[in-house]
This record gives structure tokens, sequence and C-alpha cells, in this order.
């Protein structure tokens, strides 16, 4: 699963050929959560209050990015890197 980002101790991952709807894996330490992209949600699992805010707000910031990369993921396993929180 490549990291598409990291900042602040999160790494975001996100799968080829994943399952709908359309998301990231974010890691913080021990804590995994599966974001919905288009609502900025958790799908599946948590994360501590902070790191979830931080993540969050970096799904909002770069939401077309990550939708192109998860289009391209289903399409063809082309992933790219996005610019993290700073």
């Amino acid at each position: 699963m490549p990291i598409i980002c990291e900042f602040f101790g999160i790494k975001i991952y996100m799968y080829w050929k994943d399952h709908f709807p359309e998301h990231f894996h974010a890691e913080y330490a021990e804590f995994k959560a599966q974001i919905g992209i288009k609502d900025a949600v958790v799908i599946d699992g948590e994360l501590p209050a902070k790191q979830l805010k931080l993540v969050l707000a970096w799904c909002e910031i770069h939401r077309d990015e990550i939708l192109k990369n998860w289009n391209s993921a289903m399409k063809n396993g082309k992933i790219s890197k996005i610019d993290p929180l700073r």
C-alpha cells in the first residue's frame, strides 16, 4: 500500500483497486482509520482527535487530488504523492 502523504507523524495510504466508497487510509502510531474522500468522514477505525482534525483538514484541502488518485488507482494502479499539511 503506497504512502501518498506524510505529515506530523501521520501516514496517508491508498490501495490499488480498493473497495468503494472512495477512501484513503490514515495511520498514526497504533491507530488506523479509513476516511471517506467525498465527505471527509471516518468510515472505519479511529485516530486521536488532534490527528483526526489534521487528516480531515488535509482531505478538505486536497480533495480533488485525492479523488484523482483514487480514480487513477482504480483504472491503472498509478498513485501520486500529495503535498502534506505544513
